[in-house]
């Protein structure tokens, strides 16, 4: 008679995305969109610049893990363009999260595999997203194709 050891997920939060599958999260950080800018006004630069930023960051922290970036929901208002082009405001919290879930390969064992993502996305609150709560953006990764399977 085989017992095996079931060791609670220590997760943060877990997400459920819209395919059904579950995931893990299990580091999160969030910082400012803008909190660091001393000139200039959110423009498209700005913004390319801040996002590039936070997927180095990423693929620094996590170099094994691939990375991937949800398409921020960018706002144009009527305002005054200065020589950057025109304000172009992203959501005011950039989010880096490590989610982890069931692994995707059926040759791999349940037990010793897990799929692993590290995702950036952007997002109007400090709220961490858990289960259907979380940005409609964010649950519709197309996990089975960004993740990658890793041995525990």
């Amino acid at each position: 008679m085989h017992h095996r050891l079931r060791v609670p997920t220590m997760s943060l939060a877990r997400v459920v995305l819209t395919s059904g599958r579950s995931l893990d999260l299990s580091e999160l950080r969030l910082s400012s969109t803008y909190g660091g800018m001393l000139e200039g006004y959110p423009c498209k630069p700005v913004n390319e610049t801040k996002i590039k930023g936070l997927l180095r960051a990423a693929e620094r922290t996590l170099p094994t893990t691939p990375v991937h970036l949800v398409p921020p929901p960018r706002e144009y208002p009527d305002q005054y363009a200065g020589g950057l082009g025109p304000v172009e405001i992203l959501p005011s919290v950039a989010c880096v999260g490590s989610f982890r879930s069931m692994a995707l390969h059926p040759d791999h064992d349940p037990i010793l595999f897990r799929s692993a993502l590290t995702v950036v996305w952007f997002q109007p609150t400090t709220q961490v997203p858990s289960g259907c709560d979380a940005e409609t953006a964010l649950r519709d990764i197309a996990w089975e194709e960004l993740a990658r399977d890793y041995e525990l």
